[in-house]
């Protein structure tokens, strides 16, 4: 598939065009963990389907036919149960594994179409792309071009959303995700008269960067649309909206940039790894075996952007003993510890954040969530070394290295420390989970 020919000329050289009079598009793909599972489940087309939380919860993805049926986003799964087995809804478990690969892969095409400095992954199912300067058909025919391209290399469906600002691409892209018929999944809005239009069609509540307190307190002096937002004055926003960041806002909406491409996050200031347990766990063992796999999945991340540790950080959270509430932050339990020096060695960060389970279980109780974090983090090649063991770092890194290289190439974690544990009955819940297809060979795809 080719680009549109009206834009040929632009996106061979857009570095000739200068960054202030260009555009913004927002790629957004479409009910992302459904469409996921739908391609691999073509008989699911048109029909249907629910992707649930961690532990198959809450409700974190629905199908536009899920929609229509009342299903609500973020509801508890028992509670929607009745209503998805009335209407033979699919139904999944969360799939982070296939979910990430596919994101890699969406992300990696708009890379391909607009060049690698130009896209801004904004979230795993949404890009910010820059644009040069286009007219309103160009940027419509582009974003066509885009939307297609997209689906055909990856089988993924997604919205677009072209305006000379963040802000208003997000509202174009709600527009084209909210009139996916009418809109083909894409929309521009650049002339002042298209933004009257999509702006006054738009609440408040609905607009990027208003969160619920100020989507209320605006209703509240009156203002209900985008469009009366967008038409108050500067210093109407600075004060009433937090300062520079309501002001920033209002241009948005006026069509100046004001919020700039972030370039991407190549290193974490901190590493985590959290999960929910299968079902409530009540003894330390557990806990502990638990917290020595969340430390090992988190050094594998902090090995890969090539870091070491001296903070280690540890949470539990306690089930509430009258079932009157699901989660609450005064369950909370956390505690951590300062290492003797920085380190990416596994074992070297299992043993100090198994010994904190010790200072916060409590007998008694059951506990339903764990997590560790490693802060502190510094580059692996700057850490302090040790005058009196001076091989032992050396050794500890090729160590890692050898089971990293493992672990990868199996997939499956085949070699890990004693401290996880090996029946680990604790484990997420994940009784709906569709399989691994694009990362693991005992569960490729096989077409017949």
């Amino acid at each position: 598939m080719t680009p549109p020919t009206t834009f040929k000329k632009k996106a061979i050289a857009p570095e000739t065009v200068s960054r202030k009079t260009g555009l913004k598009a927002i790629v957004d793909c479409n009910s992302f963990y459904c469409s996921c599972e739908r391609l691999f489940r073509p008989d699911l087309q048109h029909k249907p389907v629910v992707v649930l939380s961690n532990n198959d919860g809450c409700i974190v993805s629905r199908s536009d036919e899920a929609k229509l049926l009342g299903i609500a986003m973020a509801g508890p799964y028992f509670m929607a149960k009745p209503l998805i087995e009335q209407h033979g809804v699919t139904a999944f478990s969360s799939n982070y594994t296939l979910y990430g690969d596919l994101s890699w892969r969406v992300m990696e095409t708009l890379r391909m179409i607009t060049g690698k400095d130009k896209v801004e992954v904004y979230s795993v199912d949404e890009a910010f792309i820059d644009l040069p300067e286009m007219t309103e058909q160009e940027a419509a025919d582009y974003a066509l071009y885009i939307r297609k391209t997209v689906e055909t290399w990856t089988g993924i469906s997604v919205s677009v959303g072209i305006a000379p600002s963040k802000t208003l691409a997000k509202a174009a892209n709600y527009i084209a995700k909210k009139n996916k018929q009418h809109t083909q999944c894409v929309y521009v809005i650049i002339s002042e008269e298209e933004q009257y239009r999509a702006l006054s069609s738009i609440r408040v509540i609905h607009l990027w960067g208003v969160g619920r307190a100020y989507a209320d307190k605006l209703i509240n002096m009156g203002i209900t649309s985008a469009w009366e937002l967008r038409n108050m004055s500067p210093e109407w926003a600075y004060k009433q909206l937090g300062g520079v960041v309501g002001l920033r806002l209002i241009k948005e909406l006026r069509g100046i940039p004001s919020i700039a491409m972030r370039e991407p996050l190549e290193t974490k200031r901190m590493i985590a790894s959290t999960r929910m347990f299968g079902s409530p766990v009540a003894d330390i063992g557990s806990i502990k075996e638990a917290i020595a796999t969340y430390t090992s999945l988190a050094a594998q991340k902090l090995r890969r952007q090539s870091c070491a540790a001296r903070t280690v950080s540890i949470f539990i959270v306690a089930k509430e003993q009258d079932h009157s509430a699901d989660f609450s932050y005064g369950n909370i339990t956390s505690i951590h510890t300062t290492l003797p020096a920085a380190t990416a060695v596994t074992n070297e960060l299992i043993k100090p954040a198994v010994a904190l389970v010790d200072r916060l279980f409590e007998e008694g109780k059951s506990y339903k969530k764990a997590g560790v974090m490693l802060s502190g983090l510094v580059p692996d090649n700057a850490i302090q070394g040790n005058l009196f063991v001076p091989e032992a770092r050396q050794q500890g890194r090729f160590l890692m290295s050898v089971l990293d290289n493992i672990n990868f190439s199996m997939r499956n974690d085949v070699v890990k420390f004693a401290a996880s544990g090996t029946a680990r009955n604790w484990k997420m819940r994940q009784e709906l989970r569709s399989p691994r297809f694009t990362t693991r060979w005992e569960e490729m795809f096989e077409v017949k």
